[in-house]
């Protein structure tokens, strides 16, 4: 009898009090945020380029919503819109800043212009020149003076818009970079996040169960990347691209910060949502979990995907609502199947001695 109970304890991992789990949690806890702590020191090195790739999207919706396509009417009926790039050499026209420009000492304001031509600089490249002065309030810009424009930029670059995100205070720069490393390295970390979850809650496995430690980081792992990916790259720019639109009528002008803790907290919800199918792949194998269950339950797992759903829509409005509440649909059914499929019934304590 005591031989089968030892045996018992050491599959469920041994019996421990409420001090011991908590003492637990608090070493796991700490080691969690020694790994955030250190991937944080090397996200900072990369805050800006961070930035600048989590700003896209709102870029590209920023310039087409105030983008007017309107068609040329020339003449002859000839006449068409050029492109930058082809620019030939010895072309002179206005040039417009679309942005303050520093050249030397001074600025020039946006919407500025100046008279320039195209010829070949030092370097052999095409670019554009002063053709005239350009008096300021605190210089003289003479005629000649190349002027820092990228005459090789392509037509779907953002580069150039001069549609910005803004800032209301000094401070706000240093947060906002703060913020996008914090976040990014919590997604760096999160492999070893899910070790330490792991390691919290396997003592309450059976000793063939806690194998699954390598599926579950696995596939959780690559399932919050592919869920911000979703977020990133599907989801995230129509929605923006509607906001937007709405107020296309009015100057679009959107503090950083406001943005930035928007999209974030789409790509962290996304990359959760679709932890669903990692964790009823590991629950469904342990027997915990069951195709049956899920079946049974969608009614309510259809309100809460639709209460989450509305949660991170960035609008209360329906279109909006299904275009986040869709893929959870399609992840829960996915889930179902899954479950069907790899799932099976969890041995007993005395079977699983046996």
């Amino acid at each position: 009898m005591e031989s089968e109970e030892k045996t018992r304890k050491e599959e469920l991992g041994g019996q421990m009090s409420f001090l011991e789990h908590l003492d637990e949690f608090r070493k796991r806890l700490v080691y969690s945020l020694i790994v955030i702590a250190i991937a944080f020191g090397f996200c900072w090195k990369f805050s800006g380029h961070i930035y600048n790739f989590l700003a896209v999207p709102v870029r590209q919706a920023l310039t087409d919503a105030q983008r007017k396509q309107v068609a040329p009417e020339g003449k002859t009926g000839e006449e068409k819109i050029l492109k930058l790039s082809q620019l030939k050499e010895g072309d002179i026209g206005k040039y417009v800043f679309d942005r303050a420009t520093n050249i030397g000492i001074t600025v020039i304001s946006q919407g500025a212009t100046v008279e320039i031509v195209a010829e070949k600089d030092s370097k052999g490249d095409l670019a554009l020149f002063t053709n005239e002065a350009i008096i300021t309030s605190t210089a003289i810009i003479p005629k000649g003076i190349k002027l820092p424009v990228n005459l090789k930029i392509d037509e779907s670059s953002i580069d150039n818009v001069n549609e910005r995100l803004i800032i209301t205070t000094a401070q706000e720069p240093f947060t906002l970079y703060i913020t996008v490393s914090l976040y990014a390295a919590i997604a760096l970390s999160l492999p070893f996040i899910l070790l330490q979850v792991w390691g919290f809650i396997s003592p309450a496995l059976y000793k063939r169960e806690r194998k699954y430690v390598t599926p579950f980081i696995f596939l959780s792992s690559i399932s919050f990347i592919l869920g911000a990916a979703f977020a990133y790259y599907i989801l995230f720019p129509p929605a923006v691209r509607y906001l937007l639109w709405l107020g296309s009528d009015f100057q679009l002008l959107l503090r950083a910060t406001d943005y930035f803790d928007l999209i974030i907290l789409i790509m962290m919800a996304m990359g959760v949502i679709f932890q669903m199918p990692a964790i009823t792949y590991v629950l469904s194998r342990i027997g915990i979990l069951s195709a049956g269950f899920l079946i049974r339950s969608w009614k309510i797992a259809l309100v809460v995907m639709l209460i989450v759903a509305a949660f991170v829509s960035p609008t209360g409005d329906i279109p909006n609502l299904m275009l986040f509440a869709l893929p959870m649909f399609v992840l829960y059914a996915v889930s179902i199947f899954i479950a069907w499929v790899f799932g099976k019934k969890r041995e007993t304590e005395e079977t699983d001695i046996i």
